[in-house]
């Protein structure tokens, strides 16, 4: 490991595994970030000449690199490899056959293969774990198309179901395909981690952003295929339940989402409207549904009259389920996002990140250092050849 990296803590869960990462843009990079943050080492392979494509996806940039690849690549080392030249693309294979517990890519179709350094590997290294993430997944009409986040939110569907009707479709703000095809290669390789402690084998492991995307719709999907009806965008709001969407107030938005009878019974009380639970269209949740823009109407109407704040303050007593809509600084600032420590700052650069989601008897894993520059561990990789002392 080089002396400008520090070590994941001794109790890390994954502490000891080496992940080699093909990957560029967001998918498998958040993948290799996924492992990396739970104590795994993490060298990324990028091109030479510029690096992963998301070094450049900017402004804003952020210490030498665009922001979101900064979010995406921290804990990681980095090697510069020309898989183009036989000399250091046959060192990678070398370093991965003689060293690798796991590998995730999500190269072009059928890439990795070409150059020899796709699942293949396996042959000669049978405990290694290889993690495919596609595009379109590995079979069908579709599989050699290259994808991103949100070709596949449009395709998939989720598109259609997000933002208002009547509106112009409109993809969800953050890249939740990439990210979730992420999450689910981690799922994937952590699964097969434990077959492997079992039977000493490793495994192949297959996902894609299509598959994700698929996934993501399952609620949407179900409603089809009992209705033959494809449901459509409803904004803020939920298919199954109302009220359960976002209302305006006089300074802002809050979210209101009473989900079953007793919470609209509750917000009824708590808006000084008892009148509506005598109400025979407001009486069950599948008759407010069957009314949605009669009882939408009805609480918009109240809500309009008072602050964000009071109505948080009257629902908080009132135990009905609430939220103010809040921009990323308000996020930030929050007293809970500050009290739960996951903005991390880097002990090597000055840099605040967003940590994983997870505790481990009460620690969240360290931000243990930042993303890396381009090629710092390209030696290690590709030793002493000529082709290296040209890089």
């Amino acid at each position: 490991m080089s002396q400008e990296q520090s070590a994941p803590p001794a109790d890390a869960p994954l502490k000891g595994l080496l992940v080699v990462e093909l990957g560029h843009s967001v998918a498998a990079p958040f993948a290799g970030q996924v492992l990396a943050d739970l104590g795994a080492r993490v060298i990324k392979i990028e091109n030479p000449a510029h690096g992963d494509d998301a070094r450049r996806w900017g402004p804003p940039f952020w210490n030498g690199a665009a922001t979101i690849f900064q979010s995406v690549n921290r804990n990681k080392q980095s090697a510069a490899v020309d898989l183009k030249d036989p000399e250091q693309l046959a060192a990678l294979r070398t370093f991965i056959i003689e060293k690798a517990d796991i590998v995730v890519q999500n190269m072009r179709s059928g890439l990795v293969s070409q150059y020899g350094v796709g699942a293949e590997l396996r042959a000669e290294n049978p405990r290694l774990i290889y993690c495919n993430l596609g595009a379109f997944g590995t079979t069908g009409p579709l599989s050699k198309r290259p994808g991103y986040d949100p070709l596949m939110q449009a395709f998939g569907g989720i598109m259609s179901v997000t933002g208002n009707d009547g509106e112009a479709p409109v993809r969800v703000g953050v890249s939740i395909i990439d990210q979730g095809a992420g999450l689910w290669s981690v799922i994937g390789i952590l699964s097969a981690l434990h077959r492997r402690a079992l039977t000493g084998e490793g495994c192949t492991v297959d996902t894609s952003l299509f598959e994700t995307a698929l996934a993501w719709a399952n609620a949407p999907n179900a409603t089809y295929q009992a209705t033959g009806k494809a449901p459509g965008r409803l904004g803020s709001q939920t298919p199954g339940l109302t009220p359960y969407k976002v209302f305006e107030a006089n300074d802002g938005y809050i979210l209101i989402a009473a989900g079953n009878d007793n919470l609209f019974r509750r917000l009824a009380e708590a808006v000084g409207h008892s009148e509506w639970l005598d109400d025979e269209r407001f009486a069950t949740n599948p008759k407010r549904v069957e009314n949605r823009g009669l009882v939408n109407d009805a609480v918009q109407k109240v809500i309009a009259t008072r602050s964000v704040s009071t109505w948080v303050d009257v629902f908080e007593r009132a135990n009905v389920p609430a939220a103010p809509l809040q921009s990323i600084d308000q996020v930030v600032k929050h007293p809970q996002t500050q009290a739960l420590g996951m903005l991390q700052k880097a002990p090597d650069a000055d840099m605040t990140l967003m940590g994983l989601p997870l505790s481990f008897n009460g620690a969240r894993p360290p931000l243990r250092n930042a993303p890396p520059p381009l090629g710092r561990e390209t030696q290690e990789i590709l030793g002493s050849t000529e082709s290296a002392r040209k890089t």
